[in-house]
């Protein structure tokens, strides 16, 4: 079976659908899953600015397979064409093929040797923070109680991990000669600057907290601009940050923590542009309900049990919609988002030979 999925990971791979820019449309990469589908009712919906999700169904499932399809941007530290399958004695290198392409693989080729029920939603916006496929999805009628999302985990069912908020701050300043003695206070890098390492500093202080096995709050700068020369004082600044909290966490009490570390003055907006709910969501008796809930389903499968995960994946989306979720995939997330990414051959041989023995199953 391994031979059909690094077929089909090859020709996945060859499809750019790197996010951004997700200058992605209905045909190529969809067009190539729908050719792959006989048998299947496929409904392929262009949901705007790049964001396409495929829902095939065959017979009368009760649990749907998602899996994202859109990818990093590759970097120049690749050695080799990224989008160009690489298959070495024991792993497929290919951008997407860890995270999380090797997966959609897989349950093309388990489809492909079964007659059951079965159920996929493909989709192509997880990597922008811009969750509009599975959005639009879980506002139909759709009639699904369980849904196993693929992200890389190595071959074990994850059943909890953080939340994510993604946030956009503007700074303001008074452009003027860098040699004026309110220089320090006027700049708005610098005020950003001084905002930074505060939020640092909370963010160190955090690091006692635990749940569920994760540790103390995680947190990134990713994006500093403004200013315009070295000696004119810096009128505007722009940073992007994001948080991923604890479960146990509150959202809105961080938020309203990282905004107050700012000066009033100098704070023009503050903008979260993102959030996604912890996995599983609601409060801690709903949330353990919940997670009972996909250890049974992970135990029905026979899917061993990892442990909780930092990163954040759509399968909040579905618990948050009252759904049975977990998230199972082949690949490690150390590998995603590198360069030279590659997934192991014995991770997508394992996992496609559980999809395939679980569908008609359900």
């Amino acid at each position: 079976m391994l031979d059909q999925v690094l077929r089909h990971l090859e020709a996945l791979v060859s499809f750019d659908t790197r996010n951004p820019p997700r200058a992605i449309t209905t045909g190529g990469i969809f067009e190539y899953i729908s050719a792959q589908l006989p048998g299947f009712v496929v409904e392929v919906i262009d949901h705007g600015a790049g964001a396409v999700s495929l829902f095939a169904v065959r017979g009368q499932p009760r649990r749907v397979f998602n899996v994202h399809l859109d990818t990093v941007p590759s970097s120049p530290a690749w050695t080799a064409d990224p989008l160009a399958l690489r298959v070495t004695q024991d792993r497929a290198i290919g951008l997407g093929a860890c995270d999380i392409k090797g997966a959609a693989a897989c349950l093309i080729a388990a489809a492909q040797a079964t007659v059951g029920d079965a159920a996929f939603l493909f989709s192509s916006d997880e990597e922008a923070n811009d969750a509009r496929c599975i959005a639009g999805f879980l506002a139909r009628d759709h009639g699904f109680i369980e849904a196993i999302v693929a992200e890389p985990t190595q071959g074990q069912a994850v059943l909890a991990h953080r939340g994510i908020s993604s946030v956009r701050m503007a700074f303001s300043g008074q452009a003027g000669h860098a040699s004026a003695e309110n220089a320090l206070s006027l700049s708005a890098v610098h005020n950003a600057m001084r905002w930074g390492s505060d939020a640092l500093d909370y963010v160190t202080s955090q690091q006692h907290l635990r749940f569920g096995g994760l540790t103390g709050l995680r947190f990134n700068i990713g994006r500093v601009e403004g200013g315009i020369k070295a000696n004119m004082i810096a009128p505007s600044a722009e940073v992007r940050f994001g948080f991923r909290p604890l479960p146990s966490q509150d959202v809105d009490a961080l938020h309203t923590q990282f905004r107050g570390l700012a000066s009033a003055d100098a704070l023009a907006e503050y903008e979260e542009t993102f959030r996604g709910p912890s996995l599983p969501c609601g409060d801690v008796a709903r949330a353990e309900e919940r997670r009972l809930a996909a250890r049974d389903l992970a135990d029905e499968l026979n899917l061993p049990v990892g442990n909780a995960v930092d990163f954040w994946t759509e399968a909040s989306l579905f618990s948050a919609a009252g759904m049975t979720a977990l998230v199972y995939g082949p690949g490690d997330i150390a590998q995603a988002h590198t360069a030279d990414e590659w997934v192991s051959l014995q991770q997508l041989q394992g996992y496609a030979e559980t999809v395939k023995r679980n569908f008609g199953t359900n």
